[in-house]
């Protein structure tokens, strides 16, 4: 069985494959954008990140026929009010400018004190089948943003982000393994676990 995931991310396909195999779904093989015909994805025009996980995921069963796994995920930080939330990736102006973004956010909360730099990652992942069922999984990943960035491992604002549970590392200073076991995208993928194996 093929799954489109609406993403030329590798890092996010490689997360849900090992997400799969461990619950020990077999038979489901990942197919990233690249390897379809090239279709126009869709605006991601909405004002929250189930709204634009579904625009991506309809967009990909309407263009390939195959069942379809997108996700939208951002970063919430309570002092900006949930923001960047689904202008993380661009809220220093330009799509995926990670150094620049994180710039941006450090400048923001510059005079912000320890005790109020409470944030939390979050995902929402959309599987919609080829018959037009659809289902929504979200996750949360709640920690702060530290001071300077930390740690050369995952993207976006992972250096900036110190979890709850992470030990006192960076998001950016954990394995994929650990990564997958706490973070945002990996609870939202998890959720969509037996829906994609009712697939098989």
């Amino acid at each position: 069985m093929q799954i489109l995931v609406a993403s030329n991310n590798a890092k996010k396909l490689g997360e849900l494959q090992r997400i799969l195999e461990t619950a020990g779904v077999q038979g489901v093989e990942l197919v990233p954008l690249s390897e379809v015909p090239a279709y126009a994805e869709p605006v991601e025009d909405g004002r929250t990140f189930a709204d634009n996980a579904l625009l991506k995921a309809r967009a990909g069963v309407a263009a390939t026929g195959l069942a379809t796994i997108a996700d939208d995920s951002g970063l919430a930080v309570a002092e900006l009010n949930g923001m960047p939330g689904v202008l993380s990736a661009r809220w220093a102006g330009k799509h995926g400018e990670d150094k620049a973004n994180n710039a941006l956010l450090l400048a923001q909360l510059a005079e912000v004190p320890d005790t109020r730099r409470d944030a939390a990652f979050v995902s929402v992942c959309a599987l919609v089948y080829p018959d037009g069922q659809s289902f929504i999984s979200e996750g949360r990943w709640e920690g702060r943003i530290l001071r300077e960035p930390l740690g050369e491992n995952g993207f976006g604002y992972d250096p900036l982000f110190l979890p709850a549970d992470g030990d006192g590392k960076s998001a950016a200073q954990l394995s994929p393994t650990e990564k997958d076991a706490r973070s945002h995208r990996g609870k939202a993928l998890a959720g969509l676990v037996e829906h994609i194996a009712a697939l098989v």
